[in-house]
C-alpha cells in the first residue's frame, strides 16, 4: 500500500541531534552531541519522595486534569517568576509537554502557512523543524557576541514583514551567547515599533557561571497583558527532562487560544508529572539544586575550555560561555564539520555540525559541543579524539 504524506511532513528534515544520538549508543562512544543534562545530578531521592507524597494523597494525580495545567504548580511558577521581575498570574500561564510543545502551540495559533518568522543566525535546530512543519518562511538576522544585530533585524522586518520573532537571548542554543541589555531593549523596541510578537525561549537562563543577572525580554516588556513578548521555559534542564513539563506565559488572550489548540493536540499534559513537580517545589530547595548544577556545569565547561586551549590548534576559535550547556566552535577555514563528524565517529567521539542550526547559507566550519553530560577522563578522551580528527583533516589541506 502506498502512503501519501502531507507536503509539510514530506519536506521535514530529521533532527540532526536525534540522528547523531543513534550513532552514539556504544559504550566506547563519547558524545558531545546531545543537549543532555548530567544524570548523576538528577534529584532522584527528592523526586522519589515527591512522587510518594502525590500518591499518598489518593488517585487524583492519575486522573485527567485541566488543559491549562495543575493550578498549584502554576501558582508556584508565578511566584518564582515574580522573583525574577516577571509579573504574571496563573491565568496567564499554561503548562505544556516540555517547552518544545509551548513553542509549537504558540506558532500554531499565531501564524498561517506562508507567513514569515525572524530568527537569530544561528538558531535552535528543533525550532526550525517546528517552523517547517507549520509551513513558515524563516529569515535569519545576523548576530554577534552581544546578540541579534538590530540593524540586520530591522532590515529583514521591513523587507519580509514577519509575523513573529523567535529568540533564545540567554545562553543561546547553539552559541551559548547572552544578549546585552542594550540589545534586549532595542529588539523589544523594534517589536513594539513594528507590532511584532517575540517568542522568548529560556530553557538555560538559570544555569549561569557568574553572578550577573540577565533580565528577560518578558520582564522588560512589563506585565503579561499587551506584552509583545511570549515567554517559555522548562524543568528539563533544572530538574529532569523525563518530567515533561514546560510552560508558556503571555497575554491571557494568547494563552486562551493556546489552551484551545492544546485541547486538540493532547487534551492536557501529565497530571502526575505536574503534581510531582509541585510537591518538589514545596519540599525541596530547587534554587540550591540549580546553584549546585550550575557550579558543576561551570567546572565541566572550564575543563573542556582548558583542554581546547591547551591544544591551541590554528584556526580553531570559540568564545567561553558564561552559562548554559554548549560551546560553539569555529573550525579552521575550509573544514566541513559534517565531513569531520564521520571521521570523529570512527574515532569514538560525536558532536553536532553547526550547519544544522542555520535556516539558510550555513557556516559549514562550525560545531556545537555539549559539556554538561561528560566529565573527567571521558571529557579528556573525547577532546583528544576530536583534536586528532581535526588534525588529520588540516594535515591534508
Amino acid at each position: 500500500m502506498e502512503y501519501r504524506f502531507s507536503s509539510r511532513v514530506s519536506q521535514l528534515k530529521s533532527s540532526a541531534v536525534r540522528d547523531i544520538l543513534k550513532l552514539t549508543q556504544g559504550k566506547d562512544m563519547i558524545s558531545f552531541a546531545g543537549g543532555l543534562p548530567a544524570e548523576e545530578l538528577f534529584p532522584v531521592q527528592a523526586v522519589r519522595e515527591a512522587a510518594g507524597r502525590v500518591l499518598d494523597q489518593g488517585t487524583g494525580a492519575l486522573q485527567y486534569g485541566l488543559t491549562e495545567g495543575y493550578f498549584p504548580l502554576r501558582e508556584q511558577l508565578s511566584e518564582r517568576m515574580a522573583a525574577k521581575g516577571m509579573s504574571v498570574t496563573p491565568e496567564e500561564m499554561i503548562l505544556t509537554t516540555g517547552s518544545q510543545q509551548a513553542i509549537d502551540l504558540l506558532v500554531g495559533v499565531l501564524t498561517e502557512p506562508g507567513d514569515t518568522i525572524l530568527v537569530e543566525r544561528p538558531t535552535y535546530l528543533a525550532c526550525l523543524q517546528v517552523f517547517a512543519l507549520h509551513g513558515l518562511n524563516v529569515v535569519s538576522a545576523e548576530s554577534d557576541e552581544f546578540g541579534m544585530v538590530p540593524e540586520s533585524a530591522e532590515e529583514l522586518i521591513r523587507k519580509h514583514k514577519p509575523k513573529l520573532i523567535y529568540a533564545v537571548p540567554t545562553f543561546s542554543n547553539p552559541t551559548g551567547r547572552v544578549w546585552s541589555l542594550e540589545r534586549r531593549k532595542r529588539m523589544l523596541g523594534l517589536a513594539k515599533q513594528y507590532e511584532l510578537l517575540i517568542i522568548e525561549d529560556d530553557p538555560y537562563g538559570d544555569i549561569k557561571f557568574n553572578e550577573e543577572n540577565y533580565p528577560s525580554l518578558f520582564s522588560l516588556g512589563g506585565s503579561a497583558q499587551d506584552n509583545p513578548v511570549l515567554y517559555t521555559s522548562t524543568f528539563s534542564k533544572t530538574v529532569a527532562p523525563a518530567l515533561r513539563t514546560g510552560w508558556a506565559v503571555g497575554d491571557s488572550r494568547v494563552i486562551g487560544m493556546v489552551a484551545k489548540a492544546k485541547q486538540a493536540a493532547d487534551l492536557q499534559s501529565s497530571t502526575m508529572d505536574q503534581q510531582i513537580l509541585s510537591q518538589l517545589l514545596s519540599g525541596f530547595d530547587l534554587d540550591a539544586h540549580i546553584a549546585l548544577i550550575s557550579r558543576e556545569y561551570g567546572e565541566r565547561m572550564n575543563e573542556m575550555d582548558t583542554l581546547l586551549k591547551r591544544e591551541a590548534l590554528p584556526g580553531l576559535n570559540w568564545v567561553t560561555p558564561q552559562g548554559g550547556m554548549f560551546l560553539w566552535v569555529e573550525l579552521p577555514d575550509g573544514l566541513d564539520a559534517e565531513t569531520l563528524l564521520k571521521c570523529a565517529v570512527q574515532k569514538g567521539v560525536a558532536f553536532v555540525p553547526g550547519s544544522s542550526f542555520y535556516a539558510d547559507q550555513p557556516m559549514r566550519n562550525t560545531a556545537r559541543l555539549n559539556y554538561t553530560y561528560n566529565k573527567g577522563e571521558r571529557t579528556v578522551q573525547g577532546v583528544a579524539r576530536l583534536i586528532e580528527a581535526i588534525g588529520e583533516f588540516t594535515a591534508r589541506s
